[in-house]
């Protein structure tokens, strides 16, 4: 929040300053857990002035015109206005204005309160007296004091004077909250504001009190023989939770190093905020029992009591989460309650993980509203698993108990204390009761990819098992007309369709997802949406949308995107795959030649079929003419089959090599030939050798879709 709220504050203010007529050389924010600043370099001194011409009515105009001009304008009688001339309408009085500008003081002492008052917290408060009145100014917390100072880099500066709140802005601060002793601190300028921070221990920069814990954090692992786990998320939370950073070391007893790695990891970061260590060249798997923590403090005892109490409540925690490691581990309370969800998955009530999924079954928790509940969910993906499963290679009795058991530790306590772990600790249970490895990683895989910087999984089992979750989840909330709306994605369905484009390319998948859809569709209840073809069609052109952000991410031309695209594609790795031979092809001379000639070919069709001239069905060689026409006929039959060929074996440089042969016939032929000849016959015989040329290209592209 500190992050983005500093870099609000530069833009509101800059962006101000700029419509006020200001201009700047430099702007940066700076942040700590109890202040906001912003140093503005190379502000002008003063706005330009602006000039503005207001049109007026006809000199000859009635008064009540001439009256309204005046008002609009700010004058004081009509002979303040200019007299001007058009060859049309006559003389007509003009205004010429100016606006004189301002002085860089005038503009801050608006400027500065106005942000304050409006700034954009996510949750802001109210306090003291002043919350009484109308209009009150609301911060995230309250409001300490406010520095306002502006003057030359070389000069004194001056005190910007203005009013916010009850509070008066000014020239002091104070220091860190307990080691500065609360004097206040006098400030000219900004590199001096730095200084007095740093001599009253606050260190301003937040990147710097960053590479400070970094640094002194590694440090003080390898000092006990130990590794840093770095957490660059952790690392910028901290940082924005201390002024003077002090970095210690605290422990915890070695039995709590039974729990699962990733466990402890998040126990202590989401209760302590620290870092955890592990052993210096191990396997990186296994952690120990010290961590690291940051103070806001230098104690006058070295930071003993602050670490003993971070240890105290570190124990606390991990005894919790050792009982729910263990308690997931043996069997749940109302077990004979759960035959017969564990007869409908075909599960084994011996094994805990598969309680587990009886349990979120038999408890009937609810997936959506109109979607029916978990286990109905699990029964759908468990049946498109099986039918994705054959077609990419995948075994489909492993891709079915992976999807059965997929959602289970949604039951276990430690993914009901931790939600983030989810997948994570069902692929650990998985392998604890002897799950296949491949069945075991599903669990967690199944999940991926959650976004374009996320691993896709590799193990075929895994991918059919996270197609089946997110096409499901796609057809289901299309099913029931539950889709994005601009920038508002609920479901997460933009993200779930990119996995799915992800998911088939990086895994060189040759799936066609029409059947795949509909086979998914045909999961759910007939009760359940409306047209199926209209949704699979509008989810199809969804993916495309998709599909198509994903490739211009990849650095294609839109154009040459839109030229193997079409509504009915549905076998996204052959369109990429031609998308990749049509882009090099497009940068040789051949492929610049043949597109406009293809070009010409296709916007000389389309002009004629508009006029309604007529087309010959099929080419007559025996009205051929010119040899130019029987060249190209002839290269058109040999470079269409040479084409095919090529994209049955899915060759598509071989298909594009193919259709450059096309070239030279078709350049000679529009140079050699006239396509509307005075004869109706060769006429309509031409064109349809230009209908020749398109079917060819559309083999492998519509060409006419290419720019240039």
């Amino acid at each position: 929040m500190q992050r983005k709220a500093a870099a609000d504050l530069r833009k509101l203010i800059t962006d101000g300053l700029v419509e006020a007529g200001l201009t700047y050389e430099a702007a940066r924010e700076y942040w700590t857990p109890r202040r906001l600043t912003l140093d503005v370099r190379g502000l002008t001194p003063r706005s330009k002035d602006v000039r503005e011409e207001i049109k007026g009515p006809s000199t000859k105009a009635p008064e009540q015109a001439i009256q309204g001009f005046l008002r609009k304008a700010g004058l004081a009688h009509i002979s303040q206005a200019q007299i001007q001339s058009d060859p049309k309408k006559g003389d007509f009085y003009v205004a010429q204005l100016v606006k004189p500008g301002r002085a860089a003081e005038e503009i801050i002492t608006e400027l500065v309160p106005q942000v304050i008052r409006n700034f954009p917290w996510p949750k802001s408060m109210r306090w003291g007296k002043e919350s009484a009145k109308p209009g009150a100014v609301r911060w995230v917390r309250p409001l300490q004091s406010i520095l306002c100072l502006y003057g030359p880099e070389t000069e004194e500066t001056e005190v910007i004077d203005f009013e916010v709140g009850g509070i008066r802005s000014g020239n002091t601060t104070v220091g860190h909250r307990f080691m500065s002793g609360g004097e206040p601190i006098t400030v000219r300028r900004f590199d001096d504001y730095v200084q007095k921070l740093e001599n009253a221990f606050v260190v301003l920069d937040a990147d710097r009190r960053k590479e400070m814990i970094l640094s002194d954090a590694r440090n003080l692992a390898f000092a006990s023989g130990l590794e840093l786990v770095e957490d660059e998320g952790l690392l910028e939370e901290v940082a924005g939770l201390v002024e003077w950073p002090v970095v210690l070391m605290g422990e915890f007893e070695e039995e709590f190093l039974s729990i699962p790695p990733e466990v402890i990891r998040l126990t202590i970061r989401a209760n302590q905020k620290c870092f955890v260590t592990r052993p210096a060249g191990g396997d990186g798997q296994q952690l120990s029992n010290k961590f690291i923590l940051v103070a806001n403090i230098a104690a006058k005892d070295g930071g003993k009591e602050i670490a003993f109490g971070n240890g105290k409540v570190v124990r606390a925690r991990l005894s919790d989460a050792l009982y729910f490691w263990n308690t997931d581990q043996h069997d749940v309370p109302d077990l004979d309650r759960l035959t017969a969800s564990a007869e409908k998955f075909g599960l084994d009530l011996s094994k805990p993980l598969d309680q587990r999924m009886a349990r979120l079954d038999a408890l009937n928790v609810t997936f959506h509203a109109k979607l029916g509940t978990q286990g109905e969910r699990v029964m759908r993906i468990r049946e498109l698993a099986k039918h994705i499963a054959p077609l990419m290679g995948a075994d489909a009795a492993l891709a079915a108990r992976a999807a059965v058991l997929a959602k289970a530790d949604l039951q276990t306590e430690v993914v009901g204390e931790f939600p983030e772990l989810q997948g994570v600790m069902g692929r650990k249970y998985a392998a604890l009761q002897g799950e296949h490895p491949s069945v075991a990683a599903a669990c967690e895989e199944h999940y991926k990819p959650q976004g374009p910087s996320d691993i896709v999984p590799k193990d075929k089992v895994s991918v059919a098992a996270a197609l089946a979750d997110k096409i499901d989840t796609l057809v289901g909330f299309w099913l029931i007309n539950e889709k994005p709306t601009g920038s508002k994605d609920p479901y997460a369905l933009r993200r779930a369709a990119l996995g799915v484009i992800r998911l088939i390319l990086e895994n060189d998948l040759r799936l066609a997802l029409i059947p795949v859809l509909e086979t998914a569709a045909g999961f759910y209840p007939v009760s359940i949406g409306g047209d199926r073809r209209e949704a699979q069609e509008d989810l199809l052109s969804f993916i495309h949308d998709r599909f198509r952000v994903y490739l211009r991410d990849e650095g294609a031309r839109h154009d040459a995107i839109d030229a193997v695209l079409n509504p009915n594609t549905d076998n996204l790795l052959l369109a990429a795959r031609r998308l990749e031979a049509l882009i090099v092809f497009l940068d040789t001379e051949d492929g610049q030649n043949l597109i406009a000639g293809t070009k010409r070919a296709a916007n000389i069709l389309a002009a004629e079929e508009k006029k309604g001239t007529v087309i010959g069905s099929e080419v007559d060689p025996a009205l051929f003419s010119e040899d130019a026409e029987r060249a190209l006929y002839e290269a058109i039959k040999i470079s269409r089959a040479d084409a095919e060929a090529a994209i049955a074996r899915e060759d598509f440089s071989g298909a594009m090599r193919a259709l450059a042969a096309l070239r030279g016939p078709v350049d000679t032929f529009f140079d050699k030939v006239l396509v509307n000849d005075e004869n109706e016959k060769i006429r309509a015989n031409r064109l349809a050798l230009l209908t020749k040329i398109r079917e060819a290209t559309g083999e492998v592209a519509d060409f006419s879709k290419l720019a240039g």
